[in-house]
């Protein structure tokens, strides 16, 4: 990743229109509902949490409620969206955004249940080659499964995990120190499953050298792509990943819960690996015959259990036709603007009574600043939430702020900076 510059923006609210008025995606704003406060849209900046509901989705699940009304088990086949195979249309979105074929994607369960069953055929550890890579500061959901993985092959979490930190005094992690932890242990190494996206920080790790370096070492390499999918640019076939892992209700917009996705590389559809069956997973030429051998799919459809959720993957559908209509690379584009104006104010309007825990480099980040709040900042979510802007916060004192490039608009940006700079000013008094 080259090193890129912020530029410095006026820090005047006429300037923010200005560049609402110049922004070529601002009519996507219109698309999605907003929570309102006090008669006006809240400035939402947390759909790195969950993302806003798309406002297609509504008619969308009716069809499907309706359907199932009117021809119960026959909309399988004669809805107006057959169920039976309801899960396919998703391949095509999907792949554009993971950067893979077709034939290397699906939607199905959830993030951690998908990180779990590729775990269970990509984590298959030996008496010396065993360990798994995370960074320290993974969602707590990542750790959980790669610790009870260690301990489902009867070993212990502290000699089987690793946990990337960074170095003394910084706050993210340097490639280097990740590809020479790789190298220097690579032999004793298993699985390397990274946040592509670090939840906490902000952070946009170099997936392709990270994945190179891993695969040097002969060891796997898996993504959690929570905060990465449908944030950033990815080209995981490219960059060789043997798996991915993602949800779809944060940055993709598909409502609490919906159905998450997965990524298995081609030249992994013919394994021999173990695998967990189940009949959606079985070669749809012999599936209906209801037989008792598996015959796997030679694609990532493989990896499926069960028939899709469809009250619960419809909403996916508005979410990826307005991601397909943009285009992940406008998105990023905006992004990289509209992040750098929230940056740029921070220092021009808060100073050094906010801290960013993101890296200063525009590529080394997708859609999201965090934030540490010098001084008293207890209550301050719901201080800001009492001004109208919706924010993440983690404690002890981090704010999470996600300006998503698809319905956050630059005067947005203005107005939380502008509620922040005047509440850090009284935590500091």
């Amino acid at each position: 990743m080259s090193a890129m510059t912020t530029e410095a923006h006026p820090i005047d609210e006429a300037h923010a229109s200005h560049l609402d008025e110049q922004d070529p995606l601002a009519q996507y704003r219109e698309q999605f509902h907003f929570p309102m406060k006090a008669g006006r849209p809240v400035v939402y900046l947390t759909g790195n949490s969950l993302g806003l509901q798309p406002k297609a989705v509504q008619e969308l699940v009716n069809q499907e409620l309706e359907d199932w009304a009117s021809l119960a088990v026959n909309a399988h086949f004669e809805g107006r969206d057959p169920w039976k195979d309801y899960h396919e249309q998703f391949r095509g979105p999907l792949s554009r955004l993971v950067g893979g074929l077709e034939s290397e994607v699906v939607a199905m369960n959830s993030l951690t249940v998908n990180l779990h069953l590729l775990m269970a055929t990509f984590y298959t550890p030996t008496d010396t080659r065993y360990k798994i890579v995370i960074e320290d500061n993974a969602f707590p959901s990542d750790s959980y499964a790669v610790g009870s993985q260690a301990e489902f092959h009867g070993r212990e979490i502290s000699d089987t995990v690793i946990r990337l930190k960074p170095r003394k005094g910084e706050y993210t992690l340097r490639t280097d120190d990740v590809c020479d932890l790789i190298r220097n242990e690579g032999d004793s190494i298993a699985l390397v499953m990274l946040g592509g996206v670090n939840y906490l920080t902000g952070q946009l790790m170099d997936m392709q050298t990270i994945t190179q370096a891993g695969r040097d070492a002969g060891c796997i390499v898996g993504w959690d792509l929570a905060h990465a999918m449908g944030n950033v640019p990815l080209k995981l076939h490219d960059w060789g990943a043997d798996f991915a892992a993602w949800c779809s209700y944060k940055y993709l917009n598909s409502g609490p819960g919906a159905v998450a996705g997965a990524f298995v590389h081609e030249r992994h559809h013919r394994t021999d690996r173990p695998r967990f069956a189940g009949w959606w997973g079985n070669d749809p030429k012999t599936r209906f015959r209801m037989g008792p051998d598996f015959f796997p799919e030679q694609s990532a459809d493989a990896w499926q259990l069960s028939n899709p959720p469809i009250l619960g993957m419809t909403p996916i559908k508005a979410s990826l036709a307005i991601f397909d209509e943009i285009g992940i690379d406008r998105l990023r584009e905006k992004s990289l603007r509209i992040t750098g104006y929230m940056e740029s104010l921070i220092h021009q309007r808060c100073g050094d009574r906010v801290r960013i825990l993101t890296p200063e480099d525009p590529a080394q980040r997708g859609s999201q600043l965090s934030l540490v709040v010098e001084g008293n900042v207890s209550g301050v979510r719901d201080l800001l939430e009492e001004r109208g802007v919706v924010a993440d916060f983690r404690e002890p004192n981090v704010i999470r702020a996600a300006p998503v490039p698809t319905y956050v608009s630059y005067h947005d940006v203005w107005r939380f900076v502008d509620v922040l700079a005047e509440l850090v000013e009284k935590a500091s008094a």
